[in-house]
């Protein structure tokens, strides 16, 4: 792992710090036990999509139905 400073000049104790978390942040994700499944994504949970109502039937309900052929 390469980190580079871009912009500014760090004190030793800032550069330190600053690592610490890296490091920290690395190993808390190889710490995930092999076999564990993985955390799903927010975005293909279920529940996302059927948390939406459904338009409620009317006289132009045909108009908002989708059926591919």
């Amino acid at each position: 792992m390469v980190i580079k400073v871009v912009r500014g000049n760090p004190t030793p104790e800032e550069l330190a710090a600053a690592l610490a978390v890296v490091r920290a942040r690395a190993a808390a994700a190889s710490a995930v036990p092999p076999g564990a499944p993985a955390p799903r994504d927010s975005w293909s949970d279920p529940s996302r999509i059927a948390a939406h109502h459904l338009p409620h039937p009317g006289p132009a309900s045909w108009t908002r139905t989708y059926w591919p052929g």
